[in-house]
């Protein structure tokens, strides 16, 4: 049976639990529930703290998990990515009181705050700047109004608290995050579990895909059908079939969704009418 850590709580739980439900994977229905067989697939998930994941999948114990590349690198745990997921995407950024810093160079001697002491560490190290860095768990704005330290670095989204605690963002970003799948680094495939880490992976993959790609089906005259195509070449190659009115044929492909409204006008520029979108629910490609 295939061991997978899922993180229990904060801002990577929900949408890993979704994606999950979107693959076919049974999941918790209380938020109490630390662990759960889905025999069906022949799966067992085990609800984890997001920070503790790398540890458990990098010790053996558990075959992969899904946590953030941050707390991945964090971490310092022998574990490597094998599949990003494209959510809970977030960017590492120093921050500080404006003058304080213009880039990492004016970082030597100073003391950084941060709750991910491991990443701000190996970032120093890797260009040569010496400085100290300071462990908080959280809430590290109020680090340099309350002396603690006098630089910070943290996730950065809006900017907003920042500004709010009368702190601006300089330099370049520490690092870019988002889930991802991991597995103990240099991990000799099992015969018995890597069927079934394959078939996870295609179908996390398969819900990714749906959710970039819309279905679309449209009528078009055949003198028209070229640049029809030309517009929605799908795939492989769109279905293309013919209508009963002579003259006419049916068209489906998949388009890519951000696309699909320029895509829809491009189309009835041309003459196509009976236009629809509908969504994918999951797909193999």
């Amino acid at each position: 049976m295939l061991r997978i850590a899922v993180p229990n709580k904060g801002s990577l739980s929900g949408p890993a639990g979704e994606m999950l439900h979107e693959a076919g994977y049974q999941q918790r229905r209380e938020s109490k529930e630390l662990r759960i067989v889905d025999p069906t697939n022949e799966v067992e998930f085990f609800y984890l703290r997001p920070r503790d994941i790398a540890i458990y999948v990098s010790s053996g114990r558990l075959d992969i998990g899904i946590t953030g590349r941050d707390l991945l690198v964090d971490s310092g745990a022998d574990a490597e990515v094998i599949l990003p997921l494209g959510f809970a995407r977030s960017t590492f950024h120093f921050a500080g009181r404006p003058g304080t810093a213009n880039g990492i160079e004016d970082l030597k001697g100073r003391t950084i705050a941060t709750s991910y002491e491991g990443i701000v560490a190996a970032h120093l190290a890797d260009r040569g700047v010496d400085a100290s860095v300071v462990h908080l768990d959280g809430a590290v704005e109020t680090a340099i109004e309350l002396g603690v330290a006098e630089v910070i670095a943290d996730v950065v989204e809006t900017g907003t608290s920042l500004r709010n605690a009368g702190l601006e963002v300089f330099g370049e970003p520490i690092m870019k995050s988002e889930a991802v799948v991991i597995r103990r680094s240099g991990a000799e495939p099992d015969a018995t579990t890597e069927p079934k880490v394959q078939q996870f992976l295609r179908r996390l993959q398969g819900v990714l895909v749906a959710r970039t790609y819309v279905m679309m089906d449209y009528d078009c005259r055949v003198e028209q059908l070229e640049k029809a195509v030309a517009l929605t070449p799908g795939l492989e190659s769109p279905t293309v079939s013919p209508l009963h009115n002579e003259g006419w044929v049916a068209v489906r492909a998949m388009v890519p969704a951000k696309e699909a409204q320029r895509i829809m006008d491009d189309l009835y520029e041309i003459g196509a009418r009976a236009i629809l979108t509908t969504a994918i629910h999951a797909c193999r490609l």
